[in-house]
């Protein structure tokens, strides 16, 4: 009997990372990137206004209060993305809206709100300080600034720095493509009717649902039924788009043997006993031309789950470079006792929650 981390062992052995490709952006939105990215220009790229107001030199504003402003003539109006340039001289102002390019020879923004909000001709009233209200160039980010270090996980904030300038791809590893099907005749899709000795399956949806938690992507084939020429014929047509296939049923001891049968014919499928509870009929292996990996967990939808999150999950993480591949670990008071099998390691279900006396977990 295996432990559970030589099972694990052998399964992130066998599975390799997926190559990186440059990706669009929102597509790779939590995949963790394969380059170090320097920024290639400045942020922002030009001065700009930080305020709607009024583009001064600040030698001209000297000694302005409420009791003695100054009145300048206003020689143009500057906004966003206009293209046209203006010049400063000496004793004028610009009109300027927030994000406009600032006029050359200006220093200071004077927020519209102190000032009459003339057109022809502005009174200040208020004095700002030197550079206020102006955003420099570089402010932010100066070009060859680093920006993201190869690993980091691509989130929003990421996202925003590399829109900002100017990156449209960014190189990643892809999710992982997962073929997710249970095995069983006594199977029926939920919503049609049952017959007296059917049941819903509920595994496929259960295990899709966790590998699209877990950032992949899942291609739910459903229930296919105890026959090997099916079961040969679904896993031949779906491995043209699966990096990795997910089966659950038929493994267990007394089983139909249509699940072992078939992948000890097309692949490299080792059934195997783990020292753990639930979950101890295991099997994993590759198929096919390209050695696609393959899971084949149990049918008991507890034990597949666990399953899962014990085994698969990893795997999957690790095609897609995400550090760590297991979920972390929280030590927790237990509220009651329960008896657990000798040498196997036992996987409970629980209610977790933080008290005022530290983590509690209830069985």
């Amino acid at each position: 009997m295996r432990s559970v981390e030589e099972h694990l062992g052998t399964i992130l052995d066998t599975v390799d990372p997926l190559p990186p490709y440059e990706q669009p952006l929102l597509e790779a939105i939590g995949l963790p990137i394969c380059e170090d990215v320097a920024a290639t220009i400045d942020l922002p790229t030009f001065d700009n206004s930080a305020m709607d107001g009024y583009a001064c030199r600040l030698a001209d504003l000297e000694g302005v209060s409420k009791e003695s402003p100054v009145r300048l003539p206003v020689v143009g109006e500057s906004a966003a993305g206009q293209t046209k340039a203006y010049g400063l001289s000496p004793g004028q102002a610009v009109k300027i809206m927030t994000g406009a390019p600032m006029p050359t020879g200006a220093d200071v923004v004077v927020p519209i709100e102190w000032t009459d909000g003339g057109r022809a001709n502005v009174t200040i009233s208020q004095l700002p300080a030197p550079g206020q209200h102006v955003r420099p160039r570089g402010e932010d980010v100066r070009a060859g600034d680093a920006l993201l270090e190869e690993g980091d996980v691509l989130g929003p904030r990421q996202v925003a720095i590399l829109a900002a300038v100017g990156r449209a791809r960014v190189m990643a590893r892809p999710r992982p493509r997962v073929v997710v099907l249970s095995t069983g005749s006594e199977l029926r899709e939920p919503g049609t009717p049952l017959g007296f000795d059917s049941i819903y399956d509920s595994n496929s949806y259960t295990l899709a649902a966790a590998v699209r938690q877990a950032d992949a992507i899942a291609y739910r084939i459903g229930s296919v039924a105890d026959d090997p020429q099916e079961l040969t014929d679904t896993l031949s047509d779906q491995l043209v788009r699966a990096d990795l296939v997910v089966t659950s049923g038929g493994v267990s001891k007394g089983d139909y043997d249509v699940v072992k049968d078939v992948l000890s014919r097309v692949g490299t499928v080792q059934f195997t006993e783990v020292g753990m509870q639930p979950g101890k009929p295991q099997g994993f292996g590759t198929i096919g031309e390209d050695e696609t990996p393959i899971f084949t967990l149990p049918g008991n939808p507890v034990s597949s789950y666990i399953s899962f999150e014990v085994f698969v999950m990893p795997a999957i993480r690790r095609m897609m470079g995400k550090l760590p591949y297991r979920r972390p670990l929280v030590r927790a008071r237990c509220a009651t006792g329960f008896t657990s099998p000798k040498g196997r390691k036992q996987f409970v279900r629980g209610h977790f929650e933080v008290t005022a006396r530290g983590a509690v977990v209830t069985p």
